[in-house]
């Protein structure tokens, strides 16, 4: 039985990740401001919902709070925003406002550091802690898409996995970045990887992501997978 908990658990990958990463007998705390639509699932996982909106400074104390001393032996953090033009060719730098970029800083980056910093010691208590946080391709070096504070909160959240990764090594807690590309949220997860694939070839299937999360997890506490970059097969942008 184990212990997880995924933030961004509503909607898209977080909730792609609520529905496929848990097992039988494992316990699930969904973090999201909406309702996940996974808490009603009849699937043998306890799941509890934790409504907390991670802009808000009061976030990293609430989740800390309703976790108190329990162990955590996996942490998702895949919560996620970006610029309301992001992705298409109306954005421009200038014409996104500064309170949209402190929010996607905040959500993406320094509520990532608060969250981490509160929960850290319920991992440390697990025999095989994995921390796994969610950035993108767009955070990689020298990729040409356009979005400031979207590239720079998911750039930033990989110095956040190496410099964490350090800070635990001792632990045998794995800290692992993944950097997915476009994702293809439509298609439900059951549906299977093929499915999805057919229906949106150029993105990642949800069936996949799951795997690899799942993959990760299932690794002894002496492997640790420091970064991954998974680009859609056809994404000729990375």
């Amino acid at each position: 039985m184990t212990n997880i908990i995924i933030f961004g658990a509503s909607r898209g990958l977080g909730a792609g990740l609520a529905e496929g990463v848990p097992q039988v007998g494992d316990t699930v705390w969904l973090v999201s401001r909406g309702r996940p639509r996974q808490l009603e699932a009849a699937d043998g996982i306890t799941r509890h919902w934790l409504q907390v909106d991670l802009a808000q400074e009061t976030a990293a104390d609430e989740i800390g709070r309703a976790l108190g001393n329990t162990p955590l032996d996996v942490l998702i953090y895949n919560a996620g925003i970006w610029e309301n033009s992001a992705f298409s060719s109306r954005y421009q730098f200038e014409a996104v406002t500064a309170a949209e970029n402190q929010r996607i800083l905040t959500v993406n980056l320094l509520s990532a550091v608060h969250c981490l910093h509160a929960l850290v010691p319920n991992v440390r208590q697990s025999a095989s802690g994995k921390i796994i946080l969610i950035g993108s391709t767009s955070g990689l070096e020298n990729v040409r898409a356009p979005e400031v504070a979207y590239n720079a909160s998911k750039f930033g959240l990989r110095g956040v996995a190496h410099a964490l990764r350090e800070n635990l090594r001792a632990d045998h807690v794995a800290v692992t970045c993944l950097n997915p590309g476009s994702l293809n949220t439509s298609t439900p997860l059951a549906a299977g990887a093929e499915a999805a694939g057919r229906a949106q070839p150029d993105c990642i299937p949800l069936a996949d992501m799951v795997a690899i999360v799942r993959c990760l997890i299932q690794l002894s506490p002496y492997t640790c997978v420091k970064e991954m970059d998974i680009p859609a097969m056809l994404d000729v942008h990375v």
